[in-house]
């Protein structure tokens, strides 16, 4: 991955990621490309029919799936830079950083799942990218 595969007036660009389809575009000879819509039976297709039928519930399931992404990060990036912070060569020439407070396990784990069913969800309407990787 990527793929492409030739079809009749162009080709077909497929590109994924960890939780599904990152690019699954139609490319014709001139340049111009088209979103590939996902069928019905499929989970991004099931997606799509609640963006197109409840829009303010597909909204609200947006935001909530990006907060949920966003405190995964909030959670996982200090304690990672606490982490490579304490490795010899990084302490001896930037110092070391300290979190003020200790992240219990329980909310670690927790966050942990949130990011990735946000990611997940993200993924479901093709908007996934580089943060919900980083998240989880």
């Amino acid at each position: 991955m990527p793929a492409r595969f030739p079809v009749p007036g162009g080709h077909i660009e497929v590109a994924v990621n960890v939780y599904g389809l990152g690019r699954c575009h139609y490319v014709r000879t001139d340049g111009t490309e088209t979103q590939l819509t996902p069928h019905p039976a499929s989970a991004e297709g099931r997606r799509a029919y609640l963006d197109r039928t409840r829009p303010r519930l597909s909204r609200l399931v947006g935001v909530v799936s990006t907060l949920l992404v966003l405190i995964g990060i909030c959670v996982a990036v200090p304690q990672l830079v606490e982490t490579i912070s304490q490795a010899p060569p990084v302490a001896d020439s930037l110092g070391t950083f300290d979190l003020p407070v200790r992240v219990p396990l329980e909310v670690n784990i927790a966050a942990g799942i949130a990011a990735v069913a946000g990611s997940a969800e993200r993924a479901l309407r093709l908007r996934s990218n580089w943060l919900d990787s980083l998240a989880s």
